[in-house]
């Protein structure tokens, strides 16, 4: 692959991924019902207000789940993908094989918020403990449904907490047995077996 090609997809990867965030953080602390006065929900309602609005006319959202940021995630990561699959040194997939990379790349997508999102919410524990900070609030709310049931199988012993740590181990569980799988499977097809498929590995 040549520099200007490398650039392009690091671009493409970048713009597309850390929007991707930005919608499926909203979705998420939508689900957990997170504080909507804190100044980190404002900006991720502000961020994807203009995408989701028209959305919503036509997806309407059901049993407290945003549909309408559902497709929208997806649009992006098609979007993605396809476009790089313009560059040569990326041959397309087909329709089910793009759809499919997709949606197995968002599953990895929102394994890595919580990984990130626990680990982040450790170390701003250590830093400043007791001290309130919005992030820390958002990331507690966020993580909360993921840390609840290892917090139930095995609660803090002497003031020490290791239900992040135990939820970590399950979470890399989740993306090595579950997540890789269905990757390498779709990427072992020989419809999708393209260049771009093959990198996209973990």
């Amino acid at each position: 692959m040549n520099y200007v090609s490398n650039a392009g997809v690091f671009l493409i990867q970048t713009i597309f991924g850390l929007y991707a965030i930005v919608v499926l953080l909203r979705l998420l602390l939508q689900l957990t019902r997170a504080d909507f006065y804190n100044p980190i929900s404002q900006f991720l309602v502000k961020a994807t207000s203009a995408p989701l609005r028209p959305l919503r006319r036509f997806i309407p959202g059901y049993g407290g789940i945003d549909f309408a940021a559902v497709v929208l995630l997806l649009i992006l990561k098609l979007v993605e993908i396809t476009l790089i699959s313009l560059f040569p040194e990326f041959p397309p997939l087909d329709i089910g094989g793009t759809v499919a990379l997709a949606v197995v790349e968002l599953l990895k997508l929102l394994v890595n918020v919580f990984i990130f999102g626990i680990i982040i919410m450790a170390v701003l524990s250590w830093i400043s403990p007791g001290t309130y900070n919005p992030v820390a609030a958002l990331l507690h709310q966020l993580t909360e449904p993921v840390l609840r049931p290892f917090r139930r199988l095995l609660p803090p012993m002497g003031g020490l907490d290791l239900t992040p740590l135990i939820a970590l181990v399950a979470l890399w569980l989740v993306m090595l047995l579950i997540i890789a799988p269905l990757q390498d499977g779709i990427c072992g097809l020989s419809l999708f077996n393209s260049t771009y498929c093959r990198a996209r590995l973990l």
